[in-house]
């Protein structure tokens, strides 16, 4: 344990360093930032939702930019093809014959903008690149740099030309994450800099093997037994609602899939590196389970009717499942 937290220790100059560099752009927003790291260190998929205006894309780009690795921002919009993202197969008639060519998503980081505007062939190919890290041109399957990330960004209140994602995509997004307003004082932070001020320059700070590092390292945090037992007793309190509490039953329609499990334990133990312990408390689990379970529970029409959202059912599963 001495030598894991000597290790998380000195891993935190890094992150750091990481934070420092979002800073230069970045007012506030210290959750979203959190969860960006933890998706960063973990190799998780992220979903972030925010009205216009809230830096959701400011904020991707200036974490790709503190990592030295391959970034791409793609604009998704209704007429975006398959081939688009992955690629696709050209043919040469001098030679007769075809060439591959590769789309962007052959980087390490992908800014998804406005995922929700793309048709479903779309997120069908990004799903195999999601889940499987691989993408298929043609007959050939080929593999995505590690690491590879993404992390996408929908507005909740504009309807109009957006697709809903299908639950198998969103499902494997480790995190959702919401983005509020900032503050009177930081507005004035982010006025004084974007209005009077040149923006200063992110540098990288971070490369791809400091990362796998970390990740390896996160994997080392110290997860009590029951602890474990807890992460799955929520989850599954999602599926069997009625057996914690009669009002859950009715508001959810339906639970969270195993992934959440894996997800959350790993988010858990992620949480607890950022606050630079080597051992999960369930304080941390309560702290980030609602980033990992809002996008997978399904609430009920009755739910819905009464304006209950997975929040709420959240904070109610914490008040009835029985703490370690």
């Amino acid at each position: 344990m001495e030598e894991l937290k000597a290790k998380v220790e000195e891993s935190h100059g890094r992150i750091n360093a990481v934070r420092q560099e979002i800073g230069k752009v970045l007012v506030g927003q210290t959750k979203l930032v959190d969860g960006l790291l933890m998706g960063l260190f973990t190799r998780g998929h992220i979903l972030i939702e925010g009205v216009p205006g809230l830096a959701k894309t400011s904020a991707v780009k200036a974490v790709a930019d503190a990592v030295d690795a391959a970034f791409k921002r793609i604009q998704f919009t209704p007429d975006l093809l398959p081939a688009d993202l992955v690629g696709t197969e050209i043919y040469r008639p001098q030679s007769a014959d075809f060439v591959t060519r590769k789309g962007p998503l052959f980087r390490n980081i992908i800014l998804a903008d406005e995922i929700n505007r793309a048709p479903s062939k779309v997120q069908s190919a990004l799903l195999e690149a999601m889940q499987e890290r691989q993408v298929t041109i043609g007959d050939q399957t080929f593999a995505l740099p590690d690491p590879f990330l993404v992390l996408a960004t929908q507005n909740p209140i504009e309807q109009e030309g957006t697709y809903p994602l299908p639950e198998a995509q969103v499902d494997r997004f480790m995190f959702k994450l919401l983005v509020d307003y900032p503050s009177k004082s930081e507005e004035k932070e982010i006025m004084r800099r974007v209005g009077f001020e040149n923006p200063e320059e992110v540098r990288p700070v971070i490369t791809p093997a400091d990362l796998s590092a970390t990740f390896d390292l996160i994997h080392s945090i110290y997860m009590d037994e029951k602890l474990r037992d807890y992460i799955v007793d929520l989850v599954c309190a999602t599926r069997q609602p009625g057996e914690v509490d009669g009002d859950l039953a009715a508001w959810i329609r339906f639970g969270a899939s195993p992934r959440a499990t894996i997800f959350l334990s790993l988010a858990a133990r992620a949480w607890a590196f950022l606050q630079g312990r080597t051992y999960v408390t369930p304080q941390d689990v309560k702290q980030i389970a609602p980033d990992v379970l809002r996008h997978r529970i399904i609430a009920s029409y009755e739910a819905e009717a009464e304006d209950i959202t997975t929040d709420t059912i959240i904070e109610r599963l914490f008040e009835r499942v029985e703490v370690p």
